[in-house]
């Protein structure tokens, strides 16, 4: 492109790169979570166990992913699905946004001193054959992540061009006094809501200076304004996220916050720094590089000024968001963020379930407990637990709704009617159990006044049966944290001890019956037994079933005091 060219050719040029990067950018992003399937959880369980490696970790996936917004985002996800601790997540975070440096690198590296159309065209093609012929498999993934790597440096290449044909002079000059620095970083912070890459923000700066329109002093502000204004998309993904998504995102924002805070105070000594290592590399000329170091130097700040004030942040953290885990019928791990990452989004579906089967069992259990008893039940406690347990199941319902929409592979999605099934297990066992409690004391009761002798023979004769379905609730509990092979097995045997109890309870009802017990009486105790049993037979299919699923990873329990 020419400096001749008019000034909406050069406009399109703008508006065509950005769009390619952004374009691009989704692209890796999303195909590589696609590719990464399971590799990316077995990544987060070994390498998120100690602070250096939640560092590494943090590091390395932004660095695949080219964008600490993405990581971010992701973390928060992570940590909401119960699949990483918050100690583990905050040094993923702080890892991610040293890693997004990588994209400084290269962009300077190849988009700048590599022909762009030699490198960026075969990624492109050998990128969509990949996608082409593996639809629904992880190859899929890699074509579609290695399309995008080459529509990004396309789009940078159109920037390049596009800042070149506008000249120096095209835009109003911005000094590098503390009124110009202050309208960098705001830009810089605009710039990067808009959108919704700081990555992007650091090519167009990149490109931009590249072309002379503006000096480095100003680049170096609009980058530190970058860094602030990729806080927003991390708040926006902690709204209506658990407490601990809800502290990550607060972390991350402290990060930026305060790294822009000291770096902007320190930011005559830095470039100095910058120009003398550029120096040794270079020979000091290369404006593109003195900014690339200058954004790795900044996010290093960062890292060391949180490394130094993690021990007061972590607490600090902690203390706050307490009280938004009160509400139980708010899913505490489903989460849109990782919702992206299928194999991610089972494990959270995979949590969720268990504790709706442990609130179904508890229910249920204080059920049994009741009516063995004989005490007069809570409606209203009932009937909220019962709400909860079925509000629970609608969002399981939209959630899997959500994943199934994704490219996934064919292992994810055979998973998720199994998992729909069991979710039904478990609210047909709490609404069974919810009437069961209910009419066991009040059915029977309403002929004490006529038969109250032959209503406490058969109220003794059923205690055993609903002592017997409660030990079988509290065995099938899935959130006792033992294997669900070892739940399986325990609520077997809970379930075969029940139905023994349950047809010798019911042949002594029929006799009882027959010897002229109130036989209206021994319908409702039979019923009502009967409902039990069917609850029982609900909660042993949902034990049986989850222990034939794949086995589910412990989240990550980094402790505050690890290295």
């Amino acid at each position: 492109m020419t400096a001749a060219a008019s000034p909406l050719a050069l406009l399109t040029a703008l508006l065509g790169g950005i769009g390619l990067f952004l374009l691009g950018m989704t692209m890796l992003t999303d195909g590589l979570k696609l590719a990464a399937g399971r590799a990316l959880e077995r990544i987060l369980a070994a390498w998120t166990r100690t602070r250096l490696h939640g560092l590494i970790t943090g590091i390395g996936l932004t660095a695949l992913m080219q964008s600490s917004t993405a990581m971010t985002v992701a973390a928060i996800g992570f940590v909401n699905a119960g699949l990483l601790s918050f100690a583990a997540a905050l040094w993923v975070v702080f890892g991610s946004n040293l890693g997004s440096s990588v994209t400084g690198w290269l962009v300077a590296w190849i988009g700048f001193k590599m022909p762009i159309d030699a490198f960026a065209l075969p990624f492109i093609g050998i990128g969509m054959a990949l996608k082409l012929t593996g639809e629904g498999t992880r190859r899929s993934g890699l074509g579609t992540s290695l399309a995008g790597f080459g529509l990004l440096f396309l789009g940078i290449e159109l920037l390049k061009n596009g800042f070149a044909g506008l000249g120096p002079d095209a835009l109003p000059p911005l000094g590098s006094d503390p009124g110009g620095l202050a309208l960098a970083i705001l830009i810089g912070i605009v710039l990067t809501i808009v959108l919704q890459a700081s990555s992007a923000t650091l090519t167009l700066v990149l490109t931009a200076v590249a072309g002379g329109m503006f000096s480095i002093t100003v680049g170096a502000a609009m980058i530190i304004g970058a860094n602030v204004g990729t806080t927003l998309t991390g708040i926006l993904a902690a709204i209506g996220a658990t407490a601990n998504a809800k502290r990550l995102a607060a972390a991350h924002v402290l990060f930026n916050v305060v790294t822009a805070v000291v770096a902007t105070l320190l930011l005559l000594p830095l470039l100095w720094l910058v120009r003398e290592i550029d120096e040794g590399l270079n020979g000091g000329n290369d404006l593109v590089t003195q900014l690339v170091i200058f954004h790795t130097l900044f996010n290093a700040l960062g890292v060391l000024l949180m490394a130094l004030l993690s021990r007061q942040l972590v607490p600090f953290l902690l203390s706050r968001f307490v009280s938004t885990d009160d509400n139980a019928a708010q899913p505490r791990y489903l989460d849109r963020n990782v919702a992206s990452v299928p194999p991610l989004a089972l494990q959270a579906l995979r949590r969720e379930l268990a504790r709706v089967g442990r609130l179904a069992t508890q229910l249920a259990e204080q059920a049994c407990r009741q009516v063995e008893r004989q005490e007069t039940p809570d409606t209203v406690q009932y009937t909220r637990r019962l709400e909860v347990v079925e509000r629970l199941q609608a969002e399981i319902g939209k959630f899997v709704s959500e994943i199934s929409r994704r490219p996934m592979h064919r292992d994810v999605a055979g998973q998720l009617p199994e998992l729909l099934r069991i979710a039904t297990y478990y609210d047909t066992l709490a609404r069974v159990m919810y009437h069961v409690a209910l009419a066991g004391q009040a059915g029977p009761r309403a002929l004490a006044s006529a038969h109250s002798g032959e209503l406490a023979d058969l109220r003794e004769s059923t205690a055993p049966v609903f002592a017997a379905a409660r030990d079988f609730f509290i065995a099938a509990d899935p959130e006792t944290g033992e294997a669900p092979d070892s739940i399986a097995l325990r609520a077997d045997e809970a379930r075969n001890g029940f139905e023994d109890i349950y047809q010798a309870t019911k042949a002594r009802l029929l006799n009882a019956g027959t010897a002229g017990a109130d036989v209206n009486a021994m319908y409702d105790w039979l019923a009502c037994l009967s409902d039990v049993r069917r609850a029982v037979a609900q909660g042993h299919k949902a034990s049986q079933r989850l222990a034939s699923l794949p086995e589910l990873r412990e989240p990550n329990l980094l402790s505050e005091s690890d290295d």
